[in-house]
């Protein structure tokens, strides 16, 4: 009889690990039908029959992106706005530009773990624990290097030498999303209250207007 509790216990734990999990594709793939009108927590899939190798497809991560802007930096995404047939993967993948000193400010990717490669120059990369301890990890890397970021963890990249650099970055998700916390906090849509940030930042609430004006 303990025996045959002793089995029961276990498949059920088993079963409730396997539950926790995402569920495997049930076919050979899915192309989101990014123009579709139907939402199932992602895109719908295409008509099978109607798939082509462009849907699996992206160029462009040759060429380096725009970086004359007030951070010096650029993010080429190929995610599955890019290439609709990683739907169900759970993979994605970016090249990140960098002029001297350039940076990719503090953010988050509320679905996916990050791996980033050093593919030219010297990257400073961090990312902060959550509380309560708040510990920032950070490390210099150089080329050929490669760095982790925990999934959902604030992070961040900055070009520390005088020439331009390049990473890229894979993703454990086909729509990772990304949340830049100055964007959200001083550009939300509408405003957060000037009263809120300023007892929330213990700061005047003129500074905050003026963190709101920039975002």
């Amino acid at each position: 009889m303990a025996h045959g509790l002793g089995s029961i216990m276990f498949l059920a734990l088993a079963l409730t690990v396997a539950w926790a999990a995402d569920h495997s594709p049930l076919q050979d793939f899915c192309v989101a039908d990014i123009n579709g009108q139907v939402r199932v927590n992602g895109f719908a899939c295409k008509n099978p029959n109607g798939v082509q190798a462009n849907d699996f497809y992206f160029s462009g991560m040759h060429m380096m992106g725009n970086t004359s802007n007030r951070l010096g930096s650029s993010v080429t995404p190929a995610f599955v706005f890019q290439i609709p047939g990683l739907i169900t993967l759970g993979i994605s993948l970016a090249r990140l530009d960098f002029a001297p000193w350039g940076l990719i400010p503090p953010h988050t990717h509320p679905r996916a773990t990050e791996i980033l490669t050093v593919l030219e120059g010297q990257i400073e990369v961090g990312f902060v624990t959550s509380n309560p301890d708040n510990r920032h990890i950070s490390k210099v890397l150089n080329k050929g290097d490669v760095f982790v970021f925990p999934v959902n963890l604030i992070h961040y990249q900055r070009n520390v030498g005088n020439m331009n650099a390049v990473a890229m970055v894979a993703l454990s998700s086909q729509n990772p999303g990304v949340v830049p916390i100055a964007n959200v906090v001083f550009g939300s849509n509408p405003d957060i209250s000037t009263d809120v940030l300023a007892k929330a930042f213990q700061v005047s609430d003129d500074i905050i207007s003026d963190m709101q004006v920039k975002f």
